[in-house]
This record gives structure tokens, C-alpha cells and sequence, in this order.
């Protein structure tokens, strides 16, 4: 596939002798790039928006989730702010790039970056991430590359819209509750696929209108002037009429809260198709950034045997390649956990190694593959089909495993730790197991659902958090966001946590509405 570039210059014009590159290099360079990625490599992508920004405007990409297009608020600012007091102290570095899932897919090359560094970036964000985006299950399913830019665009003139009519301050007290329960506003499994992203303002007004217009089933039971209703409802009829048990926190509370107003049901929506979008990065962490760095790491070393980048050049990307996949040691006071990037590329380069020369333990690990002699076809089938936590029990080899010593250790919190897998066959699964359970996003993020509502009661709000290896919320965690629940709700919320092995129950939590929104 072709793919087409848009360079766009940065604000300031001296770029042009300030730095060791200039536009018309990048373009060139992008053309050599691109050679290589689409016609050896194969590569699928969408067509290419490359701008380069400066350091600030960078910082302020990172402050609004790496958007280009957000709507105003306070907790942009204050990243903001700590971003840059670490960046002027020298505590922090920037990312050389940021790239934007969308189509055109869009990378922003800080213009501080040396001609080698962009080129890197190019190859990496434009080629590596991009195929990535267009072709993972994951981001085909869940987000809509075509029509986000659109959404944002759409969202941040609404929300702007909203403050003006009702006050910075309402639209603040919405957004920070919806912000609070971001992590619980996604669908984790597949549902009707709905209209792209890009219709959402022309579909606004009529969903607005219709909530205005209909009738909210959870008000049928209300009594009318001090009067019981006689008939109670089951517990069958309430899961029946509300959809429960229900996964997404902020879904059910734009369609079924009962007190929250059109506008503050948009918001919520708004703010859940953000979380939806950003929810298969969470998934694809290992995989994303390995496609992304196996494919600079090629090119640029395609580039090299080509003749068309310099020793020098690649000593100075093979500097910043291997800091970037450095793998402390558990015992080196830098070992903070697996380095993603480390991870990744090793496993991609170790599927390369296995289908142009395996071993006999490889041929017995991997028959499907193992000597195929097409490693890009076949990096490009796994990049397709699968998340981290599958990926990696489908691909980590042990000949990659003693490579980069990892072991499994038990800690129950009692006894001293155990150590559970060694390197022999048994230990080869086990720790690869284990490995895949880090990365698996329901093994990270709490499992908390919405099982019923007290209809015939006090209309309070009931929630289910199934725990794993005992580990509970935090009360000083739960307390706050059970608070934004409960205004968004307008009633009392409670939190039920029980175990998944027993379902006996561990913990419960109650918080009410505070009456922020109502304000």
C-alpha cells in the first residue's frame, strides 16, 4: 500500500539552521524509509501526517492524553505544569515522538531531535505504530481511526458549548466524576458494532431530543404522594428492565442515572468513546511498541547496508536503540519491572531468528512457524491477531527466556518467597504463564460490574468488585470515586467486594451523593 506524506513545518522558521536537518531532508528521508517499509517489509498503513513541534508544544500534547484536539480541563493544566518544571530541571526527558491512532495517522518529530533521531522516530511511529494501528484486531474492533479527529473535534466545541451555557464550574463537577470512573467506561467484549465516531454530531440533537421525550422506567415505580406501590419488583425483572449485570460504569449511568440532565449524559458519553479509544493501547503495550521498535530497528539497518545512513549516524541510533530495550537486572537498582520495549523487541527478534534458523527446540516449541523463512509475514500474522497476554503465551520461546533469565517467584505475603520455575520444560511454562498474567488487563484493573438497583427502595445503587489474589481496593481510593459515582447517580452507592474463588464476602463500601452536581 501507498502511503502519503504531509510534512507540515513547525512555527519557527530558523529551524532550518538551527538543527542538523532540514524539511527537504525529511521528506527524502521519509522517501528512503518508505521504500523500504512498504515495498521489502510489506507493511500496511494508513496514509501519513508527519509534523514537527517544538519541546513545549510537545509537553502540551502529553498534558491533554496525546490529542490533538481536547476539550479544557484542570487536570491538563496541572500535568502540564509538573511536565515542564521537570523538563526545565532535567529530571525528565521527552518522548522523541508522539503518534496519534488515526487516519491519516498522525506522528509529531520534536524539532530538537538530530536528522538520525527523526529518521528513527519516522520509521518507528510512522511505519511500526501505524501498521500496527490499522492492522491489530483490537484497534479494528474498538476504536474508529477515520472519524476520531472529527469526534474530538466535535467534543471540544460541545463541552466549550456547555460552558458557556451552564458554567464552567457545572461542566468542571461532570467532567471530574466522569474522569474518576474513566478506567470502569469501557466495554471489555465485543458488542453491536455501532456508527463511526464522525456521525456522532449529526446523531447529538435526536438523542438529546429523545432522552428529553422518554419515559425512564426506573421513575415507574416511584409512589405517587406517600403511596407504596403493592407489587415489588424481582430481582429478574430489575436485571431485565436495567440491563444488569453491566460492565461499563459510564454507560449505564448516561442511559439509566436518573437525575442527570441531556447534557450531562453527552458528557459522559464523550467521555467514555475517549476511554473506549485508548483502551487496546492497555492491551497491546509489549506488542505495539516491539512491532514499532523491530520495525526502526530494521529499516534503519537497511538504511545502513544501503549506504544511505553513515557509521556515525548509526553509531548514534544504536545508542538510543539499546538504551531504549535495556533490561535491568531484578537485583540492578534501575530493575523497575519488564521494559516493555525490551520485551517486545526481543520476542520479535527472537520470531525472526526461529523462522530463518531454528533449533530442534524451536521446530518442537513452534512447528507452525519454525523455518518458514518468512519472518515478516509471519510477525505480521501475530501483530494482527492477538493482545499481549495471548501473544505472549502463544510466542515467548525458551531459548528467549534463558536469554533474558527470567524465573517465576512466589510471594504469598506469609511465607519467604519461593522460587516456582526453573528452566526446564515445565519451568518454560510456567513462566511464560506467569509473564502473560502481568499483562493481562483483568489481572491490572479491578473487575467491577453493576448488579442491581433498589427500585422499590431507596433507588440505591449496587455494585460487585470480584477479587483476585486478595487484593482489595484501597479505602482511600474508593471512597473518593464512590463519591463521584454517587452524584453522577443522585442516590446512595455501595460496593460489594467478594472473592472470586468462594464469593464470601471480603468488604463493603457505601458512599452518598454530595450534591455537587445539583449545585
Amino acid at each position: 500500500m501507498s502511503s502519503e506524506s504531509v510534512l507540515l513545518e513547525g512555527e519557527k522558521s530558523e529551524s532550518r539552521t538551527r538543527f542538523d536537518w532540514d524539511f527537504d531532508s525529511l521528506r527524502h528521508t521519509y522517501a528512503q524509509i518508505s521504500e523500504i517499509a512498504l515495498g521489502e517489509f510489506k507493511l500496511d498503513t494508513y496514509p501519513n501526517q508527519i509534523e514537527v513541534i517544538t519541546a513545549e508544544q510537545m509537553l502540551d500534547v502529553y498534558s491533554s492524553i496525546g490529542m490533538p484536539l481536547m476539550y479544557l480541563h484542570w487536570s491538563f493544566g496541572k500535568h502540564f505544569a509538573r511536565d515542564e518544571t521537570l523538563y526545565r530541571r532535567g529530571l525528565r526527558n521527552l518522548a522523541y515522538e508522539i503518534v496519534i491512532n488515526a487516519n491519516p495517522c498522525i506522528s509529531y518529530l520534536m524539532e530538537e531531535n538530530s536528522m538520525t533521531m527523526q529518521s528513527l522516530v519516522i520509521a518507528h511511529a510512522a511505519f511500526g505504530h501505524n501498521h500496527f494501528f490499522k492492522n491489530n484486531h483490537l484497534f479494528r474492533q474498538w476504536t474508529d481511526a477515520d472519524g476520531i479527529l472529527d469526534y474530538m473535534e466535535f467534543a471540544k466545541g460541545y463541552i466549550s458549548r456547555c460552558e458557556a451555557r451552564y458554567g464552567d464550574a457545572a461542566v468542571e463537577r461532570v467532567l471530574d466524576a466522569a474522569h474518576a470512573l474513566m478506567t470502569q467506561g469501557v466495554n471489555r467484549y465485543p458488542r453491536r458494532k455501532v456508527g463511526g465516531l464522525g456521525e456522532e454530531e449529526k446523531r447529538v440533537q435526536d438523542r438529546l431530543e429523545e432522552l428529553e421525550r422518554s419515559y425512564n422506567d426506573l421513575w415507574r415505580t416511584v409512589p405517587q404522594n406517600g403511596a407504596r406501590d403493592k407489587r415489588r419488583t424481582t430481582e429478574a425483572e430489575r436485571r431485565q428492565l436495567l440491563g444488569l449485570p453491566e460492565e461499563n460504569v459510564l454507560y449505564f449511568l448516561e442511559k439509566k442515572a436518573p437525575l442527570l440532565k441531556p447534557w450531562q449524559r453527552e458528557i459522559l458519553r464523550i467521555v467514555r468513546h475517549i476511554a473506549q479509544y485508548f483502551y487496546p493501547q492497555k492491551q497491546t503495550k509489549v506488542m505495539n511498541e516491539g512491532c514499532a521498535t523491530m520495525v526502526h530497528y530494521e529499516t534503519m539497518t537497511r538504511l545502513h547496508e544501503k549506504g544511505q545512513l553513515g557509521d556515525g549516524a548509526m553509531v548514534e541510533f544504536l545508542s538510543s536503540h539499546t538504551n531504549v530495550v535495556l533490561q535491568p537486572d531484578f537485583d540492578d537498582r534501575r530493575y523497575s519491572g519488564i521494559n516493555p520495549y525490551a520485551l517486545g523487541f526481543g520476542m520479535m527478534q527472537d520470531i525472526k531468528r526461529i523462522c530463518l534458523t531454528p533449533t530442534d527446540e524451536d521446530r518442537t516449541w513452534f512447528p507452525q512457524f519454525a523455518g518458514n523463512g518468512d519472518p515478516w509475514e509471519t510477525l505480521k500474522e501475530g501483530w494482527a491477531n492477538y493482545r499481549d497476554e495471548s501473544f505472549i503465551r502463544q510466542y515467548l520461546s525458551p531459548a528467549l527466556i534463558r536469554k533474558m533469565k527470567l524465573f517465576a517467584v512466589v510471594d504469598d505475603g506469609v511465607s519467604d518467597l519461593v522460587v516456582k520455575a526453573i528452566h526446564n520444560e515445565r519451568g518454560y511454562q510456567t513462566v511464560r504463564s506467569s509473564l502473560a498474567r502481568q499483562f493481562d488487563t483483568s489481572q491490572k484493573e479491578p473487575e467491577i460490574e453493576i448488579v442491581d438497583v433498589d427500585l422499590d427502595g431507596d433507588r440505591r445503587l449496587m455494585l460487585q468488585h470480584r477479587v483476585y489474589d486478595n487484593v482489595l481496593l484501597a479505602e482511600e481510593d474508593i471512597q473518593p470515586v464512590l463519591r463521584h459515582l454517587a452524584d453522577l447517580w443522585g442516590y446512595e452507592v455501595s460496593l460489594t467486594e467478594i472473592s472470586s474463588s468462594s464469593d464470601a464476602v471480603l468488604k463493603q463500601h457505601t458512599a452518598g451523593p454530595t450534591g455537587a452536581l445539583a449545585a
